[in-house]
C-alpha cells in the first residue's frame, strides 16, 4: 500500500506562481491544492485537511499574517511557511514570532522551496509522533532534574516549556546568555530528549579554531587542497550527519565563513574544501553565543540574514542572579558530584554560608559557583561547609538584599536538616520554598505599592517569571496605591 501523500496549500494572488509551486511540489510527491486569496484559503483550510501551508504575505482581503494565525489556531503543528518580496527584518521576525515556520523571498531558487518543505513537513510528523508516545517514554531522562537541568525558579520553569516543545524537532535554536549559564548543557539536552539521541552529538567551539582553518574544519576537505592535505577529511557537519552539531560562540565565525553557513542551513549541503562533489547532510543546528549579535549585525560583524536563520527559536538563559532561588538546589547537586568524586563526605551547607552564596553576584554564573563549591568541600574540615570555607570575596560580602534568613531553604543543601525519607525531603523542600517564595514576592509587591514591573526588578526577575510564580502560589496583582 502506498503512503498517502501529503496535502500542501499554496496561497497566493500570483496565478503564474501558483502554477510553478504547484508543478515543483506535485514532481516531487506531494498533493497541491491552490488559493488565489487568503479568503479562500481560510475556505479551504475549513474543510480540508492539509499538512503545510505555503502562502504570500501581502494579499488583498485577508493577507497572510491573518491566513498564519487563523491556520495555526486550527491546528498549531501545522507548518506554515510564508513568501514575500517585502523580505524586511520586521516582516520576518513578525512571522517567525508568530509561529511560522520559515519564511522564503522572492524571487526564491526552486531548491530553496523544496528543502523548506522537506523540514517542514518532518518536524510535522516528529510532533505527531511525540504526540502518540507512550507516556512513560517521554518522561525526560536524568532522573528527577527536568532534561538534567537544575532549578525550579519562574526562568527555568520557561526554559522547560521551551525544550519540551522544541527538543523533537529538526528546529535550528539560538542559545544566548552570559559565560557559565548552560549553554552547552541546553544543547545537550535538546539533543538528548530528541529522536537524534542515539546519533551524533558533534561540539565546536568557534572561538578556538583559527580563522584560516574554520573552513576545513567545518566542511572537511579532499586531499591535496592544501600543503599537508595528504588524505582526504570529513567536516564536522559531515559528523554529524544524522545527529546535532552545536556551533559554540557562534559570533566568533568570520564573516567570509557566514555565507557558507547560510547556504548549508538553507540547502543541507556542501562541497568539501578542494572538492566538486555536492555532499548532501541531515543535521539539526543548535548554536550559541555570549554576545549581543544585533548589536554585531549593526557593526558589520554579522550577517543580517544568518542571523534569522539561525534566531529560529531563541532560548535566552537567565543569569544566575536572576534566579538566586534556584541556588540552593545548585549547591546540593555540587555538593554530591564533588563528595564522589574527591571521596569526601560532607553532610551540607551551613545556613551562614548559604545565605552568602545565594547573596552573591556570580559574574561567572553556574560555573564560578561550581568552583566555589568544590574548593569550599575540598578544604572544609567539618562535616559540613561553613563560612570560613568561603573565598574571602563572598565572606566578606553583602548579605541578602531581601534581609530574609534562609534556615528553611538550607534543607535544600543539608540533607541533615531535612527528613530521611526522599518523599519527606521533596515536600519539606517544596513547602519550604513556597513560603519563602511568597514572603519575598509579597514583600517586594509592597514595596513597590503593587507595581508588579518594579517589584519583578526589585526581585531580579522577569515580569513574566514574577506573573506565573504569583499565579502558582495563587497571589492577585493588586491595584498600585
Amino acid at each position: 500500500m502506498l503512503p498517502e501523500k501529503k496535502q500542501i496549500l499554496v496561497v497566493d494572488d500570483e496565478a503564474n506562481l501558483r502554477r510553478v509551486l504547484s508543478a515543483q511540489l506535485g514532481r516531487d510527491g506531494y498533493e497541491v491544492h491552490t488559493a488565489e486569496d487568503g479568503e479562500e484559503g481560510l475556505a479551504f483550510l475549513k474543510e480540508h485537511h492539509i499538512d503545510l501551508v505555503i502562502t504570500d504575505l501581502r494579499m488583498p482581503k485577508v493577507d497572510g499574517m491573518d491566513l498564519l494565525r487563523a491556520a495555526l489556531r486550527d491546528d498549531p503543528s501545522r507548518p506554515v511557511v510564508l513568501l514575500t518580496a517585502h523580505g524586511t527584518v520586521d516582516n520576518a521576525v513578525e512571522a517567525l514570532k508568530t509561529g511560522a515556520f520559515d519564511y522564503i523571498t522572492k524571487p526564491f531558487d526552486q531548491n530553496e522551496v523544496r528543502v523548506v518543505v522537506k523540514k517542514a513537513l518532518r518536524t510535522r510528523d516528529l510532533a505527531s509522533a511525540d504526540a502518540t508516545r507512550d507516556v512513560s517514554a517521554a518522561q525526560p531522562r536524568g532522573g528527577s532534574d527536568r532534561f538534567g537541568i537544575i532549578g525550579e525558579s519562574p526562568p527555568i520553569q520557561e526554559l522547560y516549556a521551551i525544550l519540551e516543545r522544541v527538543a523533537d524537532t529538526p528546529t535550528t535554536v539560538l542559545i544566548s546568555g552570559e559565560s557559565g549559564t548552560g549553554k552547552e548543557l541546553v544543547a545537550r539536552a535538546l539533543h538528548e530528549n530528541s529522536s537524534r539521541r542515539d546519533r551524533p552529538f558533534i561540539k565546536v567551539n568557534c572561538a578556538a579554531i583559527p580563522k584560516d582553518l574554520m573552513e576545513s574544519e567545518l566542511f572537511g576537505y579532499e586531499r591535496g587542497a592544501f600543503t599537508g592535505a595528504v588524505a582526504s577529511k570529513p567536516g564536522r557537519f559531515e559528523l554529524a550527519s544524522g545527529g546535532t552539531l552545536f556551533l559554540d560562540e557562534i559570533g566568533e565565525i568570520p564573516t567570509e565563513m557566514q555565507v557558507k553557513l547560510l547556504r548549508v542551513l538553507q540547502e543541507s549541503e556542501f562541497e568539501r574544501v578542494g572538492g566538486i562533489k555536492t555532499i548532501h547532510v541531515d543535521v539539526r543546528l543548535v548554536a550559541a553565543t555570549n554576545r549581543d549579535l544585533k548589536r554585531e549585525i549593526a557593526a558589520g560583524t554579522f550577517r543580517e540574514d544568518l542571523f534569522y536563520r539561525l534566531n529560529v527559536v531563541p532560548i535566552a538563559l537567565p543569569a544566575l542572579r536572576e534566579r538566586r532561588s534556584d541556588i540552593p538546589h545548585l549547591c546540593a547537586h555540587f555538593v554530591a558530584k564533588f563528595n564522589a568524586r574527591l571521596k569526601k563526605s560532607i553532610e551540607g551547607i551551613e545556613p551562614e554560608a548559604l545565605e552568602r552564596l545565594s547573596s552573591h553576584g556570580w559574574p561567572g554564573n553556574i560555573r564560578e559557583l561550581e568552583n566555589v563549591v568544590e574548593r569550599a568541600l575540598l578544604f572544609a574540615d567539618g562535616s559540613r561547609i561553613r563560612l570560613d570555607d568561603l573565598p574571602e570575596e563572598i565572606r566578606s560580602g553583602p548579605s541578602s538584599s531581601t534581609g530574609a534568613s534562609l534556615p528553611l531553604v538550607a534543607a535544600i543543601a543539608d540533607p541533615a536538616l531535612a527528613p530521611s525519607t526522599p518523599d519527606g525531603l521533596k515536600e519539606q523542600v517544596k513547602a519550604a520554598m513556597s513560603k519563602l517564595e511568597r514572603d519575598l514576592i509579597e514583600r517586594a509587591l509592597k514595596q513597590t505599592h503593587g507595581n508588579v514591573t518594579h517589584a519583578a526588578r526589585l526581585l531580579k526577575i522577569s515580569r513574566k517569571g514574577l506573573q506565573l510564580k504569583m499565579k502558582e502560589l495563587n497571589l492577585r496583582e493588586r491595584d498600585p496605591e
